[in-house]
């Protein structure tokens, strides 16, 4: 039996971003497309961390929502668990539907102000029919137990929390449905430094005692070294390199990943050299030809300019750059 929970295969996301049609008529203008994600794959094991990285406007959120159905995919393939996710399908997704969750980047506006805690995090219980009547109260205060809160919570109101708690009582809500995997999207992101650390440690806690899998997405090195086992660094739509977590930090292979690290305050004062952070992400309306990474990249050659590198098999993982050893030589060939 495989290992692997959830495959994405050749994931695309186009969005129409055009001008209304009598503005196009008037000044002569085509259709613009922005694609947010481009022929992304990747493969997620059951009961690791999978970690998306980038900049902003990277894709990372794109692919997320993706996943558990808030958007359509363009193109590509989503398998859970060996079976093909289609949203369409009525109740065999539904069934599906059951086993992941999504924990959102804010809190406060995932979270209906006008629905008490309670009802919250019951939603997802009688939704998919888990419990009636009174286990259900009993199930809503477990949870929030499990969470670090206190089950007299299930009375009160969202505001009547801080940023850490309500996003303990989001990751109780997306505890309730029994799910196996939990797309996390900057959990953290939203919240101080100190509660970062504590929500943090309670959903590593959770994986242990669950066996749960997470896709995390985030920005932050800091918390995507502390929290995943593998790593998928995106840029502009397109997943330029994947590796085991501990040895991309030691090991980057493609110039953006190094980038990106070297943007890593150095807190232990280690003296190494580092390349500032130079230029910034292209228009994804008009993306640059080739490597999208051509024009910021220090070791930039001219097939960079001509072909979107593809994957490439390397010693920590798979890197999509023509430096990588015999790119160069197969595609010139």
């Amino acid at each position: 039996m495989s290992d692997v929970l959830l495959s994405v295969e050749g994931l695309t996301r186009r969005f129409d971003v055009s001008k209304p049609w009598l503005n196009r008529v008037i000044e002569r203008e085509e259709l613009q497309f922005l694609t947010a994600t481009a022929d992304v794959s990747f493969e997620i094991r059951k009961g690791e961390t999978f970690a998306l990285v980038g900049e902003s406007g990277s894709g990372k959120s794109t692919i997320a929502k993706m996943i558990v159905g808030l958007l359509e995919p363009s193109d590509g393939m989503i398998r859970f668990d060996g079976k093909v996710m289609d949203f369409a399908s009525g109740a065999a997704m539904r069934a599906l539907r059951r086993r992941f969750q999504m924990i959102f980047q804010d809190p406060f506006a995932s979270l209906n102000p006008r629905w008490r805690v309670g009802d919250i995090i019951a939603e997802p219980i009688r939704t998919f029919g888990l419990l009636r009547g009174a286990e259900i109260g009993r199930e809503v205060g477990r949870l929030l137990d499990l969470v670090g809160l206190s089950a007299n919570d299930a009375e009160k109101f969202p505001h009547e929390f801080s940023g850490g708690q309500r996003q303990r009582i989001a990751i109780a809500r997306a505890l309730s449905s029994k799910p196996e995997f939990i797309v996390c999207d900057e959990p953290t992101s939203a919240l101080d430094v100190s509660v970062q650390a504590q929500i943090l440690n309670l959903m590593r806690d959770l994986q242990d005692e669950f066996g749960l899998t997470y896709l995390l997405i985030s920005h932050d090195l800091s918390v995507v070294r502390h929290m995943a086992n593998r790593i998928g660094v995106l840029y502009l739509g397109r997943l330029v390199e994947v590796a085991e977590a501990k040895r991309l930090f030691v090991e980057p292979q493609h110039p953006y990943t190094r980038m990106l690290l070297d943007a890593v305050p150095d807190l232990a004062l280690s003296g190494r050299r580092r390349t500032p952070v130079t230029g910034e992400i292209p228009n994804p309306i008009n993306p640059p030809p080739g490597c999208a990474f051509h024009p910021r990249c220090p070791h930039v050659m001219d097939i960079c300019r001509q072909k979107i590198p593809a994957p490439r098999s390397t010693a920590t993982g798979t890197a999509a750059c023509y430096l990588v050893s015999g790119q160069t030589e197969n595609v010139a060939g």
